[in-house]
C-alpha cells in the first residue's frame, strides 16, 4: 500500500524488552546464559540473570597496553570492543579436574557440566575463533567428551559489530564485523530517533524456535539495510590492519630475521598474549595431594609456549630465549596454523595489543617482517627502493 514501509521477512527486529526476554527464554530453555557485564572497571564474560546485567551506557578505549572503561552517550548493550576474557573460557576452561584418587585405588570421575550454555552478545571476531576452537578441540565431533558436548549444545547469539575498537584488525582477517556463519541469532543494535532496537537474523531452526517465543516484529527493509550499511562503516574503522601478504610463508622465510632479537628486548614473555587469545589451546597437567597422603588429584590447566618449561624434552629445553619463544608464538598464530588446523590461528580481535603490558603490536611486527622482507613488499613499494 501507498505510504507503507517494505518488509524484509527474513529479518525481524525486538526492542530492548524483547533483548530482556530473549535471556529470559534461553533461561528458561535451561540453558547457563552467558554474556558481557561490567565488573572491576572492565567488560567481562558472566552469567546472566537478567538483561539488565548488560554493559548499558558503556564503552571501552583500546590502545597497546590500554584498556579503559568510559561511559558512552546512549544505552547501547553491545557498544564496546573485546574485553579481557573469551568464550574459550566456557567451552575450554582454564582449570578442570580430569579424575580423583583414593589411597585404596578408587578412581573418581569429576561430574560431568551437563548445563547447556547460551552466549549473548559474540563478536564476528569471536564467533571464528569459536570455530577454530571446535576443529581444534573436536576432531570427532560426534564423540561423548565433555568439551564436544559442550560445542553441540551450544546456543550463540551473536552481536553484528558496529564499534570497533582501537586494536581491532578483524576486517583484515576477514572474520568481521560481520558475525560470519555458526551463529543461532544474530544482533544488530541501533538507537536512533526511532529508539533502542535490534535487527535480528535467525541462522539455525533452533534461532528461529527462540525467537518465536519472543515478542518481535518483522524488519522494515530500511531497517535492515540501515543495519548493513552501519556494519560496512564499521570495516572501515578498524584501529588495525594485518598486511595484505602470504602470512605463511613470509614467517616461514623470516625465521632469522633481526626483528625477533628487537622484539625479543620489549617482550617481558609475561604469556598475558596466549592467555586472552581466544585460540589458544594448550594445556598442562599438575598432580595434587592432600597432606595425608589419601587422596589425589589431577587437574588440568592452560599452558602458553612462553613458559621456560613449555618446550622442555628429555634433551633439554629447545627454546631458552625470548626471542625464540616470541618466534614460535607468531609463526604457530600466523603461518603454520594453516598446516595444522587449515586456517589461521588469529581472528584479529586484538586483545594480544591490549593486555601486553608492554604494548607489543603484532600487527605492526609483521609490517617490519614485510619490509626487511623485499619479495613481501608491495610492488610500488619495492620499486621506489
Amino acid at each position: 500500500m501507498d505510504g507503507q514501509p517494505t518488509v524484509h521477512p527474513d529479518s525481524s527486529v525486538l526492542d530492548r524488552r524483547g533483548l530482556d526476554q530473549l535471556i529470559e527464554t534461553l533461561r528458561a530453555r535451561g540453558y547457563c546464559v552467558v554474556g558481557p557485564t561490567v565488573e572491576d572497571s572492565a567488560i567481562v564474560l558472566a552469567e546472566l540473570e537478567s538483561g539488565a546485567q548488560l554493559p548499558s551506557g558503556w564503552g571501552v578505549t583500546t590502545g597497546p597496553g590500554k584498556y579503559r572503561l568510559r561511559r558512552r552517550d546512549d544505552a547501547a548493550v553491545f557498544g564496546h570492543s573485546a574485553g579481557p576474557q573469551s568464550w574459550k573460557r566456557f567451552l575450554h576452561p582454564p582449570r578442570q579436574q580430569q579424575w580423583s584418587v583414593d589411597r585404596d585405588g578408587a578412581f573418581i570421575a569429576p561430574a560431568p557440566d551437563e548445563r547447556p550454555y547460551a552466549f549473548v552478545g559474540v563478536r564476528g571476531c569471536d564467533l571464528a575463533a569459536i570455530a577454530v576452537l571446535r576443529r581444534v578441540l573436536c576432531p570427532d565431533p560426534d564423540s561423548d567428551s565433555t568439551t564436544a558436548r559442550r560445542f553441540r549444545q551450544l546456543f550463540i547469539v551473536a552481536a553484528h559489530c558496529t564499534e570497533p575498537g582501537g586494536v581491532c584488525f578483524c576486517a583484515s582477517m576477514g572474520t568481521g564485523p560481520a558475525a560470519g556463519p555458526g551463529y543461532d541469532l544474530a544482533l544488530t543494535e541501533r538507537i536512533d530517533d526511532n529508539g533502542h532496537r535490534f535487527v535480528v537474523e535467525a541462522g539455525t531452526e533452533s534461532g528461529a524456535a527462540v525467537l518465536a517465543e519472543v515478542a518481535h516484529r518483522t524488519a522494515a527493509t530500511a531497517e535492515v539495510d540501515e543495519a548493513r550499511n552501519a556494519v560496512s562503516t564499521a570495516a572501515g574503522r578498524m584501529g588495525r590492519a594485518m598486511p595484505e601478504v602470504d602470512l605463511h610463508a613470509l614467517l616461514r622465510d623470516a625465521r632469522g630475521a633481526d626483528v625477533w632479537e628487537d622484539v625479543a628486548s620489549r617482550c617481558l614473555t609475561c604469556g598475558n598474549c596466549t592467555m586472552v587469545c581466544p585460540t589458544c589451546f594448550c594445556t598442562t597437567s599438575e598432580d595434587v595431594t592432600d597432606l595425608t597422603g589419601e587422596h589425589a588429584e589431577r587437574w588440568q590447566h592452560w599452558s602458553s609456549c612462553f613458559e621456560p618449561d613449555f618446550s622442555h624434552v628429555h634433551g633439554g629445553n629447545v627454546r631458552t630465549s625470548g626471542e625464540s619463544r616470541y618466534r614460535q608464538w607468531m609463526s604457530h598464530k600466523l603461518g603454520t596454523w594453516f598446516d595444522q588446523f587449515g586456517s589461521s590461528g588469529c581472528v584479529g580481535c586484538g586483545r594480544c595489543i591490549d593486555w601486553c603490558p608492554v604494548g607489543i603490536d603484532i600487527t605492526e611486527e609483521a609490517a617490519r617482517l614485510v619490509q626487511l622482507m623485499p619479495a613481501y613488499r608491495p610492488e610500488d613499494d619495492r620499486e621506489q627502493r
